[in-house]
């Protein structure tokens, strides 16, 4: 029902920005939540980072995030992106795009998603 696709990911140099995109299709799109989540090698655990209403644009974050990440959606071109500032090398993760498995609920829990995309890599040096 929801497809995913991210870009935008690279190899960037501490205090640098990086805009992550996600195309997203489907015909429930506009009544699902959209969220991005990183994943750190090692870790099985998707830390939640964002998360935005399609409908509205109601947005919400991690409660460690301050201020570095901004989450927005393009409704015409159908994606979402996430905008990372100040960037540091511990934000260094694969980064995923993820739909609310249920309509029209606002979650941040990664297991409440199950609609994935392939994630990509973010790789801060320092």
């Amino acid at each position: 029902q929801v497809q995913l696709a991210e870009s935008g990911g690279g190899s960037v140099q501490t205090g640098g920005s990086v805009r992550l995109s996600c195309a997203a299709s489907g015909r429930t799109v506009p009544s699902r939540t959209l969220g991005w989540f990183r994943q750190v090698p090692g870790k099985e655990e998707r830390e939640f980072v964002a998360a935005i209403k399609w409908d509205n644009g109601t947005t919400d974050y991690g409660d460690w995030v301050k201020g570095r990440f901004t989450v927005s959606r393009d409704t015409a071109k159908n994606a979402v992106y996430l905008q990372i500032n100040s960037l540091k090398p511990e934000d260094t993760a694969k980064y995923y795009c993820a739909a609310d498995a249920v309509r029209y609920r606002f979650s941040t829990n990664s297991y409440d998603y199950n609609y994935w995309g392939q994630g990509t890599q973010v790789t801060v040096s320092s």
